[in-house]
């Protein structure tokens, strides 16, 4: 395949056996970890747990990533579309409240043929947000719910810290996207059954991104639209360590700070726990489930 998938359009050959492109991935998933998982917002994980399902590498180069040995290291095992589907079916059999998607973009073609038969659970697409709007449409109907990240409103840093200055424009673009598909968020017995849920992890020294990132979603979209999710679990991994100024925890008053101006604008949705900043929840890439 030639791939145009995300936003960088690098038009790269990916093969069934060799990767290519920014992501340096094969045609054919690359996934490190299928499990239930109970660390997302509460209505992903539920009682049961939200049946994740981790892609290997990455249309993004964010230098702080948590997943940076399957991210960046490119860590996991190649599968057929069939093996990709019969995962989705095992995790639903083990109790999974939906199909988390983790990391889908650059293999949203693999991702759609696996869906080409509902399932019987909620589809949750869990991106980084750099996402290519032709790409997303393509998934109408198979997505029911959408787990963007909305990292930066800021070219400068979305370019220092993701190697992607056009990240702004191309996030934006396709969250409108995702909500223009989904409609309003609904929920059932406390569980997301579809809508958009907005991720913003703060990171150090970089308070007013997120105010400008909470300004956009609440200027953006009415009450009952969306729901936003503020994260507080930035710990500096990766190669945070050559970037000085984020090269430490968030301050407790940065988090408070964050936290004060969600509630003053009135954005429905969830904050994230102070445990949460802790390189423990990371999970285990060993290819359980694979």
């Amino acid at each position: 395949m030639i791939c145009r998938l995300c936003p960088r359009g690098c038009e790269a050959e990916r093969t069934e056996t060799a990767g290519g492109g920014y992501c340096r991935m094969p045609s054919l998933p690359v996934v490190a970890r299928a499990a239930l998982h109970r660390w997302e917002e509460p209505p992903i994980s539920g009682t049961r747990g939200s049946g994740a399902v981790f892609f290997s590498g990455c249309p993004l180069d964010c230098v702080f990533c948590q997943n940076d040995g399957i991210s960046h290291q490119d860590f996991g095992k190649k599968i057929s579309v069939s093996r990709l589907r019969q995962i989705f079916l095992e995790l639903i059999g083990r109790g999974a409240h939906n199909i988390n998607l983790v990391n889908p973009t650059h293999f949203a073609h693999a991702v759609a043929a696996a869906l080409d038969v509902p399932l019987p659970v909620p589809v949750v697409w869990n991106s980084g947000g750099y996402d290519r709007v032709e790409t997303l449409r393509a998934l109408t109907g198979k997505v029911q719910i959408y787990l963007p990240d909305l990292k930066y409103l800021t070219a400068e840093l979305a370019g220092r810290y993701s190697g992607a200055a056009d990240y702004p424009r191309a996030a934006v673009a396709a969250i409108r996207e995702m909500v223009r598909q989904t409609g309003p968020y609904v929920l059932e017995n406390g569980m997301l059954r579809s809508g958009v849920l907005i991720r913003h992890l703060i990171l150090p020294g970089c308070l007013p991104e997120a105010k400008r990132v909470m300004d956009w979603v609440a200027e953006s979209f009415p009450p009952g639209t969306v729901l936003f999710s503020l994260m507080r679990q930035y710990v500096p991994l990766g190669r945070a360590g050559e970037f000085p100024e984020i090269n430490r925890r968030l301050r407790a008053s940065e988090a408070r700070a964050a936290e004060g101006y969600m509630a003053d604008l009135g954005l429905e949705g969830f904050v994230q726990e102070d445990a949460s900043a802790d390189a423990g929840f990371v999970p285990a890439f060993d290819l359980t489930g694979v």
